[in-house]
């Protein structure tokens, strides 16, 4: 078997492992190892990390589910806003965005901010909500929560970035959630969830787009496949470690990967 293969296997482990505590699928960062390791080409390295996302996500979430996280209709609204965006989005980065340049400058514009945002996130006082976290009711707003029109429309904009992005749209929701308070017990799941939904939809979209377009449009299946099958271990695993895993120091630990690889891309735009 293709050294690829494996190299993806163990990518996707290490990556979920780490990243699925705190609702972050790990595609965001995925991808700069499907580029620089892995020789993916532009622009099918953005539905092989929507593939991962599928094959990855049940892992984690059935380990939520297990523990009672997946309760509330949180993720039910971010899914309705992503899923329409998602399918936008890659329209976009397949008939607008093809070039690497910009496609580099792209993936540097949304991990630097995102890094920067977990990191000082981490660093600032927490805040606590009355409710213990993820015992919020269905319909139930809690501290720091959008209303509903204006969560759909946020979940909306980030699937359309997440589409062009490949990244589902769950790793941008997630930390502007628990930036405005939401506690990660809670915000983790659901934008998993939506992340899952979404890449679904994304990846087919991407698919019936190859047939109408002469790039490389299509996702690397057998990659993505074994990038998927060791995000699925480990994201059951990030799961089942969150209660026990030091929640600022992943989120320190998050913030600086983000803004190290997109600081790269921004450094290799600019040469």
């Amino acid at each position: 078997m293709d050294w690829t293969v494996w190299g993806g296997l163990a990518a996707g482990l290490v990556i979920a492992t780490v990243t699925a505590p705190v609702g972050v699928s790990g595609a965001v960062f995925l991808l700069p190892v499907q580029l620089s390791v892995l020789g993916v080409p532009n622009p099918a390295v953005t539905p092989t990390n929507l593939l991962y996302n599928v094959v990855a996500g049940p892992g984690a979430l059935w380990r939520y589910r297990l523990d009672g996280a997946l309760r509330g209709d949180l993720a039910r609204r971010l899914v309705l806003g992503t899923l329409p965006g998602v399918v936008l989005g890659a329209t976009v980065r397949v008939f607008a965005l093809p070039g690497p340049g910009v496609f580099r400058l792209l993936a540097a514009a949304l991990l630097l901010p995102l890094g920067l945002w977990l990191f000082l996130r981490a660093l600032a006082p927490a805040r606590h909500g009355p409710s213990p976290a993820g015992e919020s009711a269905p319909g139930e707003s809690a501290p720091g929560e959008l209303a509903p029109h204006m969560l759909t429309g946020l979940a909306l904009a980030v699937g359309v970035v997440g589409g062009i992005y490949g990244i589902g749209g769950g790793s941008l929701l997630g930390p502007i959630l628990v930036g405005r308070g939401l506690p990660v017990a809670r915000v983790a799941p659901a934008a998993l969830a939506a992340t899952f939904a979404t890449s679904l939809v994304g990846a087919g979209t991407y698919a019936l787009l190859s047939f109408f377009s002469s790039g490389d449009v299509a996702p690397d299946w057998w990659l993505g496949l074994a990038c998927g099958t060791g995000g699925l271990m480990g994201g059951y695993l990030g799961a089942r470690l969150q209660p026990r895993l030091p929640d600022r120091a992943l989120r320190l630990l998050l913030g600086a990967l983000a803004t190290a690889v997109g600081a790269l891309y921004a450094a290799q735009t600019l040469n």
